[in-house]
C-alpha cells in the first residue's frame, strides 16, 4: 500500500461520511431510525441490500468455496435459479410480510402467534444472529492486515499494541457511527454508495486479472487440480468433500425455507413504500446472485494461478513465505486461517499500485456495509422483540431511540470479545451455516405456516423453534470442544450408562459425518415435522388471514394487495399481477428470462454429458474450458450492464427517499408494539404495524 492507495481509502471514507452526516436530520422518529419511515425504492433497496451481504466474510467465503471448487461451483450452482426464478415471480414470502406491516420478524410472531413466543424467538436471533456475527470482525482485520502488509502489533507511548485488536476495533468504530448517526436511513444510503463504488472497482479487478493472467495460463492452473476434484468439469468431483452435489443441492432448500428467516439486513425487508415495491426489489435482488458476484470465482481462481503456474514462481514464494509465518494453537486452525488469508497474501501480490489502493477501498465499503446492517439488525431485534413487548408504557421516541443506540453498541462490544475469544476450526461457509441454523432452522417452518397454513398454532411454532435451536446448538458445540472426552469408557449397563454411551455416539456423528450445511438440513426437516405435527394434533382455529395481511375491510388506505383467488389470469395467477405496469413486466420478464436460459443450458447440458459418459465419449476437460471462458466474458458483460442500470435506478429512488422524508410527518405511535383496537369493524390505522389474533377472537384484534 503506496501514498495513493491510502488517498483512495481515505476519499472513500469522506464520501461516506458526508453521506451519513446528510441523513442525520432525517432521523426524528423510531420509524425513521428502523425502517426509512417505509420510503424505500426498488433500486435502492436491491442494490444497498446487495452490498450489506457482501462483505469481507462474505468474499472471504466465497474465495474459499471457489478456491477449492472452481467453476464446478457455478455449475452445480445452478440448481438454485429456477428457484430464485419462482422466488421473484410470486414474491413468496416477502410480499405477504410486507403486507403485515411489521417492523421485525418477531413482531410478526406476536400478531400471528404470541406475545410470549414473539419474545422467544426474538431472543432465539439475537443470539443466533450475534454469535453469527461474532467472527466478522476477525475475518475482516486479519483481511486487511494481509492485504496492506500490516505489522503484528505496534506502539504507542512506549506501549505495544496488537494491530489486530486495535483495526478491529477502528472498523467497528466506523460502522457503529454510520448507524448512529440516521439509523436505517443512513445505513441504506451509505449501502447504496458502497455498492455502486465496490460494483466497478470489482469489474476493474476482474478485467485486471483475466487481462494478466491470461486464460492459457488460468486453464493450465485449473487442470492441476487433483483427480476428483476438479474446477473446471463438474462431474469429476466425487473426492470433494465440502462443496460438493450435496451442498449446492441443500442450498436450493435453504433458497425457498429461509426467505425472510435470517434477519441480519431485517431492515431492508420492511423499509419498501408498499408490498409491490418490496416484491420488486426482490426480482431485481436476483441479479446480485447471477453476475455481480463474478469476482468471487475470478480472484480465486486468479489466485490458483499465482500459486501454481510456474510462471509466477517468485511471487508464489513470497505468498507462500506469508502464509508459512501464520501459526495457530493447534493444526486445524492454523490450516482455517492459512486458507482465509490466501486470498489478500496474494492480491497484494498480484495487483499494482491504485488498483490495491481500490481494492482496499472496495473491500472497506464491503466491511462497513455489513456491519453497520448488522448492527443495527441485532440491536433493533433485542430492544424491539425482547424489551418492548414487557412494556405497558411506551418509551418517548427519544428514549427509544437512545435505547436502541445503547443497544447497537452493545451487540458491537461483543462481537469485539467474540472475535479476539473464539477458534476457528472450519471453513467460514460451514460455520455461518450452522450458526444460522439455530434461528433459521425452525424459524422457516414458523415464518411459512404463518402467512401461508391459516391452521399453523402457537404450540407447533414452539416445537418447530426448539427442534431447530436444539440441534444447531449441540452441532456448535461439538465442533468447538475437545475429543478427549469421548474416549472414556462407562461400566455397566443401567439407564445412565446406556444414556451416556447414546450421548458419545451422537456427539461423534455430529462432529465427523456431517458438514455444517448438512446439519442445517436435517435441523429443516426437524422443524417441518415438528410444526406440522403439533398443529396438526393439537389444539387451535383458523386464524384471519385476511386481518394479518391487511386484506379486504382490513386493508390499509394507499397500499394495496392482490391474493391469489382475486388474479383472473394465469399470469396473475403467477405472480405479474394488475399492479405490475409496462414497465414492471419488462424488468420482471428479462429478469426471470436471464437465469432460464442458463437453467435450460445446466439441464441441458447435465443430460447430454451423462449420456455421452453412458456412451463412452466424455466431455473433455478442454471442452469444458471452452464453454467457461465464453461464460465468464458474458456474465462480465452482464454484470457491467447491471452496475450502470442499478446506479441509475438507485439516484432516482434516493431522490423519491429524500423528497418523502421531507414531508413526512413523523408518528410517535408507529414504535414497533404490537396494540389493540376495540371493535373488529375499525380500520387499522394507516401508520401502525398491524396484525390479528385468531379469527373467533371478537372485539379484540390485535394492530
Amino acid at each position: 500500500m503506496q501514498v495513493l492507495d491510502w488517498g483512495i481509502v481515505a476519499a472513500l471514507l469522506l464520501v461516506l461520511f458526508a453521506g451519513a452526516l446528510y441523513t442525520r436530520k432525517y432521523t426524528r422518529s423510531v420509524s425513521a431510525f428502523l425502517v426509512a419511515e417505509r420510503c424505500g425504492g426498488r433500486y435502492l433497496i436491491s442494490m444497498a441490500k446487495a452490498m450489506a451481504g457482501l462483505g469481507v466474510i462474505s468474499l472471504v467465503y466465497w474465495f474459499e468455496i471457489y478456491y477449492e471448487a472452481g467453476y464446478t461451483g457455478y455449475w452445480w450452482g445452478a440448481m438454485t435459479e429456477p428457484a430464485l426464478v419462482i422466488l421473484a415471480l410470486s414474491g413468496w414470502v416477502i410480499y405477504r410480510f410486507r403486507q403485515t406491516r411489521a417492523m421485525t420478524l418477531a413482531q410478526f410472531f406476536e400478531m400471528r402467534y404470541s406475545r410470549n413466543f414473539r419474545v422467544f424467538a426474538g431472543l432465539v436471533a439475537y443470539l443466533s444472529g450475534i454469535i453469527n456475527f461474532g467472527i466478522f470482525p476477525a475475518v475482516g482485520a486479519r483481511f486487511f492486515i494481509a492485504l496492506c502488509g500490516l505489522p503484528d502489533s505496534f506502539g504507542v507511548a512506549g506501549v505495544q499494541l496488537s494491530t489486530f485488536a486495535a483495526l478491529m476495533a477502528g472498523l467497528l468504530s466506523v460502522s457503529l457511527i454510520f448507524t448512529f448517526l440516521g439509523g436505517h436511513i443512513a445505513v441504506m444510503v451509505t449501502d447504496y454508495i458502497q455498492g455502486v463504488f465496490a460494483n466497478l472497482v470489482f469489474a476493474v479487478v476482474i478485467f485486471y486479472v483475466l487481462y494478466t493472467f491470461r486464460w492459457d495460463r488460468m486453464a493450465e492452473a485449473m487442470l492441476m487440480a487433483p483427480e476428483g476434484k476438479s474446477l473446471v468439469h463438474p462431474f469429476h468431483i466425487g473426492e470433494q468433500s465440502h462443496f460438493n452435489i450435496w451442498y449446492f443441492a441443500i442450498s436450493v432448500v435453504i433458497v425457498f425455507y429461509a426467505v425472510l428467516g435470517w434477519q441480519g439486513a431485517q431492515g431492508y425487508e420492511c423499509c419498501a413504500k408498499d408490498a409491490h415495491e418490496a416484491k420488486m426489489a426482490g426480482v431485481l435482488n436476483g441479479w446480485r446472485f447471477r453476475v455481480l458476484l463474478l469476482v468471487a470465482i475470478i480472484v480465486p481462481l486468479g489466485v490458483r494461478t499465482l500459486l501454481h503456474h510456474p510462471d509466477f514462481a517468485d511471487q508464489a514464494m513470497v505468498v507462500q513465505q506469508s502464509l508459512d509465518s501464520i501459526t495457530a494453537p493447534d493444526e486445524n486452525q492454523t490450516q482455517t486461517l492459512q486458507t482465509q488469508l490466501r486470498t489478500p497474501y496474494a492480491l497484494a501480490v498480484m495487483l499494482p499500485t491504485g488498483l490495491l489502493g481500490l481494492m482496499c477501498a472496495a473491500m472497506l465499503a464491503a466491511f462497513i456495509s455489513t456491519h453497520d446492517t448488522y448492527l443495527h439488525s441485532w440491536g433493533s431485534i433485542f430492544v424491539q422483540d425482547v424489551i418492548l413487548p414487557f412494556r405497558k408504557k411506551p418509551f418517548t421516541p427519544r428514549q427509544h431511540l437512545w435505547l436502541l443506540r445503547l443497544s447497537i453498541f452493545g451487540v458491537a462490544i461483543f462481537i469485539f470479545c467474540f472475535s479476539l475469544l473464539f477458534r476457528q476450526t472450519q471453513f467460514i461457509a460451514m460455520f455461518l451455516a450452522i450458526t444460522g441454523a439455530i434461528f433459521v432452522g425452525g424459524a422457516g417452518s414458523v415464518i411459512i405456516g404463518g402467512l401461508y397454513w391459516s391452521r399453523g398454532t402457537t404450540a407447533g411454532a414452539w416445537a418447530a423453534m426448539i427442534a431447530g435451536m436444539v440441534l444447531s446448538l449441540v452441532g456448535i458445540v461439538v465442533r468447538q470442544i475437545d475429543l478427549q472426552w469421548l474416549t472414556f469408557d462407562i461400566d455397566g449397563s443401567g439407564p445412565i450408562a446406556s444414556t451416556i454411551h447414546w450421548l458419545k455416539a451422537f456427539a461423534l456423528t455430529l462432529r465427523w459425518d456431517y458438514t455444517g450445511q448438512e446439519l442445517t438440513f436435517l435441523a429443516i426437516v426437524y422443524s417441518i415435522g415438528a410444526y406440522t405435527l403439533l398443529s396438526l394434533l393439537g389444539p387451535g382455529g383458523s386464524h384471519d388471514m385476511d386481518c394479518l395481511l391487511h386484506r379486504g375491510k382490513h386493508a390499509v388506505a394507499g397500499e394495496s394487495s392482490t391474493t391469489f383467488a382475486e388474479a383472473g389470469t394465469l399470469l396473475e395467477k403467477l405472480g405479474v399481477d394488475r399492479e405490475f405496469t409496462g414497465w414492471d413486466r419488462f424488468v420482471t420478464f428479462l429478469s426471470i428470462g436471464w437465469p432460464l436460459v442458463w437453467t435450460a443450458l445446466f439441464i441441458a447440458g447435465t443430460a447430454y454429458s451423462l449420456i455421452r459418459l453412458k456412451l463412452g465419449h466424455e466431455t473433455t476437460n478442454e471442452a469444458w474450458l471452452t464453454f467457461w471462458h465464453g461464460y465468464t466474458w458474458i456474465i462480465f458483460a452482464g454484470g457491467v450492464a447491471v452496475t450502470i442500470w442499478f446506479t441509475i435506478g438507485g439516484i432516482k429512488d434516493l431522490g423519491y427517499l429524500f423528497r418523502s422524508l421531507r414531508t413526512r410527518a413523523a408518528d410517535p405511535t408507529d414504535d414497533g408494539r404490537v396494540v389493540t383496537r376495540n371493535s373488529e369493524n375499525d380500520s387499522p390505522p394507516g401508520t401502525l404495524s398491524a396484525g390479528i389474533g385468531p379469527s373467533h377472537q371478537k372485539g379484540n384484534e390485535n394492530v
